[in-house]
């Protein structure tokens, strides 16, 4: 059975806007973890329609003896300022931070154990600054990703339709369109979310890069849903995935059977991705394996 959640307040950066919001869900029974896992939540409207997956994934993993710590970013869900404060960089940093206080938790937890795993758990645009963040920290860090974004462009373009939609709808009244008040410098209200150019410049550029690993090789686990079992990922994809493994990433794509619940109106669960994720977790991973392999898998239960 998993311990109850630890909802906290912390101050993760100096200054007035640096308090965070965090859950820690240590592992059942207290026991030394199986691994150590963060979270890096998705983008604007997704990290709301996914709280209550993350917090399902939560529960689950530490049920199984994983410890999860989950943080909003600067200007995200009860954290300190407002989405217009947010930059690129400061989630950044903030995805940093929430690294080392899991580790330093970890610590004071269970002094003298062994390591355990480490696991950067990014969802959609998530996957964009869990990925960047691997690059600044020393530890060996691996990477859990939930239908990952492989590029912020992509990311910046589907919300700016979201403003031409309201326009059309009438719901822009007089204003200019949110792409030409970013351009011209200024602040841009977008369903609901005040984006300023530093925020859409930072994530425009973000692409899903591998960086180079050390000798012992890190994991990337790459999990996506669909409404149809699949066990190879799209032609998009592969690519994406073979350049993490000549980067040498140990890869393993899966594929589960569920809704795309951060898009949908209603909240909605996929229980098969809950398994999916616990299952690739798993340790002894076979190194270097990328779509079409033994280690392409599928998790066809709904």
């Amino acid at each position: 059975m998993a311990q109850d959640p630890e909802p906290f307040f912390t101050q993760l950066q100096p200054g007035e806007l640096g308090r965070r919001f965090c859950v820690w869900h240590a592992p059942a029974g207290w026991t030394v973890p199986l691994g150590l896992v963060v979270h890096v939540h998705a983008f604007a409207e997704e990290m709301n329609k996914s709280r209550r997956m993350v917090a399902l994934q939560a529960r689950t993993l530490s049920a199984e003896g994983y410890a999860v710590l989950q943080t909003d970013l600067l200007g995200c869900g009860d954290s300190a300022g407002d989405f217009a404060d947010a930059t690129w960089g400061a989630w950044l940093q903030d995805v940093v931070a929430a690294c080392a206080l899991a580790q330093t938790r970890f610590t004071q937890l269970w002094p003298g154990a062994p390591a355990p795993a480490l696991w950067l758990w990014g969802q959609r645009a998530g996957a964009l600054l869990a990925a960047q963040a691997v690059h600044s920290l020393g530890e060996q860090w691996n990477l859990l990703l939930w239908q990952p974004s492989t590029s912020g462009k992509s990311v910046l373009q589907q919300f700016l339709r979201l403003d031409t939609v309201g326009s059309l709808m009438g719901k822009g009244g007089e204003r200019s369109p949110a792409k030409a008040e970013l351009g011209a410098g200024r602040c841009a209200n977008i369903a609901g979310y005040a984006i300023t150019p530093a925020l859409a410049q930072g994530l425009e550029a973000a692409r899903l890069e591998a960086p180079v690993v050390a000798a012992h090789c890190a994991r990337l686990e790459w999990i996506e849903l669909g409404a149809h079992p699949s066990g190879a990922a799209n032609a998009a994809v592969q690519p994406v995935l073979q350049s993490w493994a000549d980067a040498g990433w140990a890869v393993r794509h899966r594929s589960a059977v569920g809704p795309g619940f951060w898009l949908t109106t209603e909240i909605q669960e996929a229980p098969a991705l809950l398994r999916a994720t616990l299952e690739a977790l798993r340790p002894n991973v076979p190194e270097n394996t990328v779509p079409g392999s033994t280690a392409s898998q599928t998790a066809a239960t709904a």
